[in-house]
């Protein structure tokens, strides 16, 4: 069958069969995995022109050189490994090899399960290669987080992701969303979690990044990617390690002087909280998978319109599948132990407080909020107008009276803050409202942005602004 996926050893037989494709394997962490696969194949000697493992630290540095950082499981040391690797197999066989020969470098640096006891087992891969005979070079690189209980199981995993990224380079580059969801064929995301891809180079030149990183949500191998303001994708095991974390959800649909407002506000809130060093906190915005959807689908070029003026204005980006902020509380809580703000309306304290929202936990309300009220995690919630126009803040929300022991609970705690500072004049703006004006090219839509929001709108035709500007 056409959609049919092949079996890790179909793929490796049919990458030692392509009599173009020629370059090695350099594994660190886990054993050689992904050679295994292709030696068992068949017909492997010629594919691979070296396969290498350098477990001893002073090994690995006389080959790749010190880690200045001293982190071996690393983008950097990937980057360096494919680089020697390549650099290696091209100068040393590149005038005896038959014309047509495409070559490639493997590489992986994980830090596998260990008899010792239970880690975090995570681990980074990637591809050098050229496309095609004597092209420039490509580079494909993953952060993967190995989810199995046993060394064996991950070194099993491990493999195949490497033998389905080798196929995926050189079979599937010019089909981003099979190339993507490929990865994981025959382990399944619950055994492997990619977080991150990074493409460049090449034929792969002329792709976003950000798209690729999108997918990995949209297909379900990981639960949030993240977007430097430069575009760069961000691995949160680096990005959040030993940082305060700030977030602010919002549909940023567009970035209105609200959104702006929250930002502010609570950052300068966040910075005064007992433990938060200000040097030391990670500022970002997120939006939910939830809110990127239009007609059941996800809207690509509305979801790059947002992440470009978010990134525009010098702002982190997330983009998750979380729908719930217990979960979103629960994700960060994975990556550090310092102080978690999450930044909210104050209508979403209904939603956060609706026990029918956790229906599917066995533990109901009380599990999901151990997931967001944990030590060190508070909300910081943004003030409304009532109906009268008088403003009501976290402290004089009222929600259901048998609830409303279990709220007060949490704000005597100071698990919920009010957000203090705001501009009550800027309230009554409501994003739907400046979409609809901006759709329909009424210029009142520029009175709900900054003049700044405003420019880059128009200026790059986002959101199709193109015949409402002013």
């Amino acid at each position: 069958m056409a959609n049919e996926i092949p079996t890790t050893i179909q793929k490796a037989l049919d990458i030692n069969l392509d009599p173009h494709s020629y370059g090695t394997i350099a594994e660190i962490g886990a054993g050689q995995e992904i050679a295994r696969w292709l030696f068992q194949a068949g017909g492997a000697a010629g594919t691979i022109a070296k396969t290498i493992s350098a477990y001893d630290m002073k090994f690995s540095d006389a080959i790749y050189g010190v880690e200045e950082g001293g982190r071996y499981v690393s983008q950097s040391r990937l980057k360096k490994m494919l680089s020697k690797e390549y650099d290696l197999v091209v100068g040393r066989v590149a005038e005896t090899r038959p014309e047509g020969t495409r070559f490639f470098a493997i590489a992986d640096t994980v830090a596998a399960q260990g008899y010792k006891g239970k880690r975090e087992c995570h681990g980074w891969m990637g591809i050098r290669l050229q496309l095609e005979a004597g092209a420039p070079t490509s580079d494909i690189i993953v952060h993967v987080r190995m989810l199995d209980r046993t060394n064996r199981e991950q070194q099993i995993a491990l493999g195949k992701v490497g033998v389905n990224l080798i196929y995926a380079a050189y079979f599937y580059f010019d089909d981003p969303v099979r190339m993507v969801e490929s990865l994981v064929d025959n382990v399944g995301s619950d055994r492997i979690e990619v977080d991150m891809i990074e493409v460049s180079g090449g034929y792969l030149d002329n792709y976003d990044n950000r798209l690729l990183a999108l997918q990995l949500v949209k297909s379900g191998l990981t639960d949030a990617v993240m977007f430097a303001p430069d575009g760069v994708v961000l691995n949160a095991a680096d990005v959040l390690y030993k940082k305060d974390v700030l977030v602010l959800r919002g549909s940023f649909r567009p970035v209105t002087y609200v959104n702006l407002d929250m930002a502010k506000c609570s950052r300068a809130q966040f910075a005064k909280a007992d433990g938060v060093d200000p040097e030391k906190t990670f500022f970002l915005t997120e939006i939910t998978m939830s809110n990127l959807k239009g007609g059941g689908k996800i809207e690509t070029h509305d979801f790059l319109s947002r992440v470009d003026v978010l990134s525009e204005l010098g702002f982190n980006v997330m983009i998750s599948n979380f729908a719930h902020y217990p979960d979103l509380g629960k994700y960060f809580s994975r990556y550090t132990k310092r102080a978690i703000g999450l930044v909210l309306g104050i209508e979403n304290i209904f939603e956060i407080f609706a026990e029918d929202e956790y229906a599917d936990l066995e533990g109901g309300m009380m599990e999901a909020f151990g997931r967001l009220f944990t030590e060190k995690a508070r909300l910081y919630v943004y003030p409304k107008l009532s109906e009268e126009g008088a403003l009501i803040s976290a402290d004089e929300l009222q929600v259901w009276p048998h609830l409303q022991h279990l709220y007060r609970h949490f704000l005597d705690n100071k698990f919920i803050e009010p957000i203090e500072g705001c501009d009550p004049s800027l309230l009554n703006i409501r994003s739907q409202v400046i979409m609809e004006q901006l759709k329909k090219g009424d210029d009142r839509w520029r009175e709900g942005v900054s003049d700044e929001v405003y420019a880059i709108i128009t200026k790059r035709n986002l959101f199709g602004v193109n015949g409402a500007q002013a």
